[in-house]
């Protein structure tokens, strides 16, 4: 756990027994709070850090999650019964699949296979009464005066919101603007990587999201993945050129009729320079590989494109993106 200050807490949800690849958010006070859940098979340790924070399995009033992809949802069943008193907020396109996950289990099997079992466990049905949807903006009371402003921001996923704190101006952004991978150096920015996953990525609206998420004029961004970043203009552009720049070197790559391998190892070699915290170490390659596959977003991009441009490139369909 980490004192973000505020009584915002980040908790490293440990996926795959990673550490500083996904967080969930702790806000105590009044009414205190979880954003985002981490895997079935986090949920020991959230609920751990929870009570290592002095929060009981009576006292969570809400768990909000960005979106309903199985990093971010995942333990949300397993939590809503290690604290029974907690209502779960979630996007309104989402909260059928939180209720009943079988449709939502089913697809992600098909994508990910055995690493169902061994990185994310079982999504767990929460009860229909506990779950309240969220539609274009939403609230959250934290007791005290301080809420949390919901605002869909689709792009990445159709049921993802964004939060943003009205009393201190986090803006907890999911997986909106991309994934954060954060430098062990002060003096060096970390790298900001696009997730763009089958079967829901569109250009158009995540760039309008990453817009929203400036009129919001946050004070500090708080990445699922992964952790605090206190400069929003650069890396909010940053998130929005790199989005860019992928689609377009998956139009290239389309063009080209490459397949699918062919397409991965072309988009490494041209991005490769573009994120120097990941490629200089051999395990943040690989747990960030893990969590966002080459694979999976070049799929997710094509899978728009063949929308977008009317036409399809039989690069590779979802389930070959795990």
């Amino acid at each position: 756990m980490t004192n973000l200050g505020s009584d915002v807490h980040e908790i490293d949800t440990l996926m795959s027994g990673h550490t500083g690849i996904t967080a969930g958010y702790a806000i105590l006070g009044e009414h205190p709070a979880l954003i985002e859940t981490g895997t079935a098979k986090s949920a020991p340790v959230v609920r751990d850090a929870l009570a290592a924070l002095g929060v009981g399995p009576e006292d969570l009033r809400t768990i909000v999650v960005t979106h309903i992809h199985l990093d971010h949802a995942g333990g949300v069943g397993d939590l809503a019964a290690m604290f029974p008193n907690a209502e779960i907020v979630v996007h309104a396109s989402g909260a059928r699949h939180l209720v009943d996950p079988t449709r939502l289990m089913s697809s992600a099997r098909r994508v990910f296979g055995s690493l169902m079992d061994d990185v994310f466990g079982p999504l767990l049905p929460t009860e229909a009464r506990r779950v309240r949807a969220v539609e274009d903006v939403g609230s959250i009371d934290l007791g005290g005066g301080r809420r949390l402003e919901t605002h869909h921001t689709p792009g990445h996923a159709r049921h993802h919101v964004g939060l943003i704190d009205n009393v201190t101006g986090d803006l907890y952004v999911g997986d909106a603007a991309g994934l954060y991978i954060p430098s062990d150096d002060p003096d060096q920015p970390g790298d900001v990587r696009p997730g763009t996953p089958p079967p829901d990525f569109d250009l158009p609206l995540a760039l309008n999201s990453l817009e929203k998420f400036r009129t919001l004029r946050p004070t500090r961004l708080l990445f699922s993945h992964y952790g605090p970043v206190r400069d929003v203009t650069d890396t909010l552009a940053r998130a929005e050129e790199e989005v860019r720049l992928w689609v377009e070197l998956v139009r290239d790559a389309r063009t080209s009729r490459l397949d699918l391998d062919h397409a991965i190892e072309m988009v490494r070699e041209k991005t490769a320079a573009r994120y120097p915290v990941e490629t200089a170490n051999e395990e943040t390659q690989t747990k960030f590989e893990e969590l966002s596959s080459f694979a999976s977003n070049i799929v997710g991009i094509n899978m728009y494109l063949n929308k977008a441009d009317g036409w399809e490139h039989p690069m590779a369909d979802a389930a070959s993106a795990g």
